[in-house]
């Protein structure tokens, strides 16, 4: 049969390959602002921005003029070599202007799981070290390397021989740091765990495991590939508890929508590339002009509006809301990332098709079965807000 007579569809299940045995299935045509809308234009509300990407929300004119202006100018270059590339320079400039001093070079990749990828691999250069640490529940990406730093064995062990070297401990206990030896080569950690289920650091346990490291001479990353870019309510999640990391990994909202990816170090540590061997990490596609233009439009949009300054307030709606319900035993949140624990898988689980059924989309998450995602577009507002809000007490209802 002509495959012009086969629908979206039928075209997306017989040559999409899929990672889950049920997937969602759910047909988008367009988005704008906080909303998608399916072929029968449908509205519904995205509580999950591509898991943390669209920050500024869906169609943003902005960020699409940019796209359209940098096409104009040229698609792809050597990305990585001698060639200057106005979006590349200009968007790391901005970006570390943002952040402590220390923190003063850029290397765009292509996706989160690259970032920590040349993160792991920076760090064993600098320091000469192999050994590696990470967190029960933490999520980095599922490449080798970073799957190795994955603190879940069921996600795993399929996988098997992973990166030697690498060593578990729990979060937020300052017990396990002793782990942290002179023959750590780095600690990479979430500021706040994300897949874990939105876990805060506390009792100033990431100033802890910053002293840890100091005394060791042992790199510390923070993965910001979901807490970055104003999710938490701070630019970065780091920022609110005031510790600075020696690298900083980032992705999902770094792009604007777009795919991109980047390691943020001091220039001293970034000239590790240059040599033993020289071209220590190389890249084809990382800081591809289109996607820093889109990234970089994106980031003049969270310093300009007033989006930022709001989501504490608009995480408190949330919360106040919804934590009453009979059913929800306990809300997490950090910011625009919302964990509602209805300790109960079965009810987890049933309570994605109500939300659909009412009008929004949500999420599970990986390491915690009895969840689900409330992330919206930063630029959600307070009335877009309580729309959701009753979809979800709606949805909660149905389920008793």
């Amino acid at each position: 049969m002509d495959k012009r007579s086969y629908t979206i569809r039928d075209l997306f299940f017989r040559h999409v390959a899929l990672t889950s045995p049920l997937p969602l299935g759910l047909e988008i045509q367009r988005a704008e602002g906080v909303f998608l809308y399916t072929p029968d234009n449908k509205k519904i509300i995205d509580l999950v921005s591509g898991v943390c990407v669209s920050n500024t929300g869906h169609g943003n004119v902005a960020i699409l003029d940019a796209v359209k202006s940098q096409i104009d100018r040229h698609m792809h270059l050597m990305v990585y070599g001698e060639i200057i590339q106005a979006p590349q320079s200009e968007y790391a400039a901005l970006l570390t202007s943002l952040l402590d001093p220390s923190l003063d070079s850029v290397y765009f990749v292509n996706s989160g799981s690259e970032a920590n990828e040349a993160a792991l691999k920076l760090a064993k250069r600098y320091t000469g070290r192999q050994e590696m640490v990470s967190f029960v529940n933490s999520y980095h990406g599922s490449t080798h390397g970073a799957l190795s730093m994955m603190g879940n064995e069921e996600f795993k062990d399929s996988f098997r021989p992973l990166l030697p070297g690498v060593r578990h401990i729990r979060f937020n206990c300052t017990e396990d740091l002793d782990f942290i030896t002179e023959k750590t080569a780095c600690v990479l950690v979430e500021p706040v765990m994300g897949e874990g289920g939105v876990i805060a650091p506390e009792n100033g346990f990431l100033r802890v495991l910053r002293d840890r490291c100091n005394k060791t001479g042992t790199l510390l990353i923070f993965d910001e590939i979901q807490t970055g870019f104003g999710r938490t309510g701070a630019m970065f999640a780091h920022q609110k508890y005031g510790v600075v990391p020696d690298i900083m990994t980032l992705a999902k909202a770094l792009g604007g929508g777009m795919p991109l990816g980047a390691l943020v170090a001091s220039a001293k540590l970034m000239e590790c590339w240059q040599s033993n061997p020289v071209l220590g990490h190389i890249t084809t596609f990382g800081g591809h002009p289109v996607s820093c233009a889109a990234g970089l439009a994106s980031l003049k949009l969270l310093v300009n509006e007033k989006w930022l300054g709001e989501v504490s307030e608009k995480s408190a709606i949330f919360v106040k809301a919804l934590q009453n319900h009979p059913l929800v035993a306990e809300i997490r949140a950090e910011g625009l990332l919302i964990a509602v624990d209805l300790k109960n898988e079965i009810f987890a689980k049933e309570i994605l098709g109500l939300l659909l059924e009412e009008g929004v989309l949500s999420d599970w998450f990986l390491f915690c079965g009895t969840a689900f995602r409330i992330a919206p577009p930063l630029s959600i507002t307070k009335e877009e807000t309580g729309l959701a809000i009753d979809a979800i007490l709606r949805a909660l209802d149905r389920l008793k």
